[in-house]
């Protein structure tokens, strides 16, 4: 991950946002503490899908079941 202060990146945006554009990360400094970072834009059917699937190894998803036995709002017929 690149890192660049203010200045730097006032001067010359095109080239930083190309970077960007290419897939890279920025982080923008000022007087050398990390104020910003600029990041590739993503589809965010595509990042659901990808934060989806690295769960998948590590969740188990089942039935849901009552543990009271009681009916619960959602059972009831309602018109």
């Amino acid at each position: 991950m690149a890192q660049v202060n203010v200045t730097e990146l006032r001067q010359h945006l095109p080239s930083y946002l190309d970077q960007v554009q290419g897939g890279e990360e920025i982080e923008v400094t000022l007087h050398g503490r990390l104020i910003a970072r600029i990041v590739p834009a993503q589809d965010p059917r595509q990042a659901a899908r990808a934060r989806l699937a690295a769960l998948r190894g590590r969740c188990v998803l089942g039935d849901v079941e009552n543990p009271t036995g009681e009916a619960w709002e959602a059972e009831l017929d309602r018109p």
